[in-house]
């Protein structure tokens, strides 16, 4: 295909004080196999002190310097503004593209099934990753073990070569998807106003909820997700997600974690601390998998939940602080 056939990408990636990993998520953009003329790299930047903006200039990435906007979310609206692509990327810094193919297969995936609303990436473990990253991000494919019990199980429709064609079950929207490798239509953000209210994980809910049910999935390929190598940067990663879902709860009104989980909060909170919950799904996934990582679902669960509490306190504390979510961001590295 020739280049001037090639839609147009735009990769968004909000920053603060990511000088640690930054330069090893830009890396992986570059080394798409995706014609270099045909995207765009925009970092919007919070005013970081440690070199993250020189990082980005160094990959040849468009930088917005945004010190208004009081949390990331804004930060990605902001960049939408922007963007001059046909097919929007949102990368996170604590990202790496896996495969150099990702978005060529993403992009022609999308192009040949107008009825999907985006291409959600897979998790697959890295060597530089720790085993508790690997389980939190790979195992769980998603942020904590409260989150994992209240996700549905999405449902696979069709397999069509590597392209992989999803949905969830009839009457409940509680799956959080929009970030981390996500990939989108630009005309279908247009179309639910992501610019003016943007949420990652709402995006898609609002896609579903105009009618878009279905998503897509490229096999094997997606993003190493460098969400935590510790779980001391677990439970402080907790804290700030709680005190971002309690603001979007206030300002959008609900948040996707209440669209009919399979699991109440509560449940989920109690399952987390009983013990015997995390210890039953630790020797199922031992079983199932033969993944010795299992063995981190037992604390993690406990300080899923110490975390919620303490984010929660936090909230109550300092709700007046507009910038507490970047504030509660902590600094991250990547493992050698």
């Amino acid at each position: 295909m020739a280049n001037v056939e090639v839609p147009k990408v735009s990769f968004i990636i909000p920053t603060l004080n990511a000088a640690g990993i930054l330069g090893n998520c830009l890396a992986s953009i570059r080394n798409q196999d995706y014609p270099k003329e045909r995207y765009e790299i925009l970092v919007v930047d919070g005013g970081s002190k440690d070199g993250t903006q020189d990082i980005a200039r160094s990959y040849e990435a468009v930088v917005i310097d945004d010190r208004v906007s009081r949390h990331m979310e804004d930060s990605k609206k902001v960049a939408l503004g922007r963007t001059t692509g046909e097919f929007v990327v949102f990368v996170d810094s604590d990202n790496e593209i896996a495969h150099p193919d990702y978005t060529r297969l993403a992009v022609e995936a999308l192009t040949r099934n107008p009825q999907a609303l985006g291409v959600e990436a897979y998790y697959p473990p890295s060597p530089r990753m720790t085993s508790f990253c690997v389980y939190v991000t790979h195992l769980l494919h998603i942020s904590d073990p409260i989150a994992w019990l209240m996700s549905v199980n999405p449902i696979l429709i069709e397999r069509d070569g590597m392209v992989e064609r999803w949905q969830l079950p009839e009457g409940t929207y509680s799956y959080p998807m929009g970030a981390n490798g996500f990939v989108y239509r630009k005309r279908d953000l247009d179309s639910v106003k992501a610019d003016e209210k943007f949420q990652d994980t709402h995006v898609a809910m609002y896609l579903m909820q105009a009618g878009k049910r279905e998503w897509l999935r490229i096999a094997g390929r997606g993003v190493h997700h460098y969400y935590a190598n510790t779980l001391w940067n677990f439970l402080l990663k907790r804290r700030r997600a709680v005190v971002h879902f309690l603001n979007v709860r206030q300002e959008f009104g609900g948040i996707w974690l209440e669209e009919k989980p399979p699991m109440p909060a509560w449940l989920a909170c109690c399952y987390c601390i009983s013990f015997i919950g995390p210890l039953y799904h630790t020797v199922v996934g031992l079983i199932r998998d033969r993944d010795i990582r299992w063995i981190w679902h037992l604390p993690a669960s406990i300080a899923s939940v110490l975390g919620v509490a303490w984010g929660y306190i936090t909230h109550k504390r300092h709700s007046n602080q507009k910038d507490l979510v970047s504030k509660l961001q902590p600094r991250q590295t990547l493992k050698n």
